[in-house]
């Protein structure tokens, strides 16, 4: 159990300094479970709390985990400078309490795309000492043959890696497409490894993170929703084809 103030709450929840928060309460725009509080230092339980602000409904969350649908042209950083940034896809709420990507997607790569204000699950999911598997669907300019599929399982050396990256599974779905596991993370992995084989990359999105698949939360492209605690397990179970 745990009790703020009404400004504190809607200043941890992004809305803003707790001055303009304690304005928006003053003002009437605030109500808790359907009342308007006008007392800013109104003690309010957060545990399960509903509250709405301007008539839009919010539950209160310590911390946010979010899946999103990232579609392509869209840069994944607080400071993008040539494509709009992800955080452009979410409220603005989510940007003052400094929720951040998980990892990157190159710009033109598609899919699932994870973000948070937690930094121990961003390290953890990002950090490649935690080998969160990723499945990929890459579409390739030159047809996917056996030895481009067993190219990649038995590792392919890039210039700037001291030991080969080997897939941790790898398939052939289509004429030119592939799906690939990856546990790694390093920089642009999938398009790098696929010229080192000899072909190339010409469409790429991200399917799934550990267990969690991205048909399973119905996003259309530029979407998101909230990952609740069943999902957040399915991160920390192995991906599979």
């Amino acid at each position: 159990m745990s009790k703020l103030s009404l400004e504190r709450i809607l200043q941890s929840q992004g809305f803003g300094t707790r001055k303009w928060c304690s304005q928006l309460i003053e003002e009437g725009e605030v109500s808790v479970d359907g009342k308007v509080i006008r007392d800013s230092r109104c003690v309010v339980e957060t545990e399960g709390l509903e509250f709405s602000v301007y008539e839009e409904q919010w539950i209160y969350r310590a911390l946010v985990y979010i899946a999103l649908n990232k579609p392509a042209n869209f840069e994944c950083s607080r400071r993008a400078s040539h494509h709009p940034g992800v955080l452009t896809l979410l409220p603005e709420q989510f940007n003052l309490r400094d929720v951040q990507p998980v990892g990157r997607l190159d710009h033109d790569t598609t899919g699932l795309l994870l973000l948070s204000d937690d930094g121990a699950f961003i390290h953890q999911q990002s950090s490649p000492k935690h080998h969160v598997p990723k499945l990929y669907h890459a579409t390739t300019a030159e047809p996917v043959t056996p030895e481009l599929v067993d190219y990649l399982l038995k590792g392919v050396k890039l210039h700037d890696e001291p030991a080969p990256l080997a897939a941790i599974s790898c398939e052939r779905v289509a004429t030119h497409q592939l799906a690939i596991v990856l546990e790694q993370g390093k920089y642009h992995q999938v398009k790098r490894m696929l010229a080192a084989a000899g072909n190339h990359c010409t469409a790429l999105c991200r399917t799934q993170i550990g267990n969690l698949r991205l048909e399973a939360l119905c996003l259309e492209p530029g979407e998101w929703c909230y990952l609740e605690a069943a999902q957040l397990a399915l991160l920390t179970t192995a991906a599979k084809l």
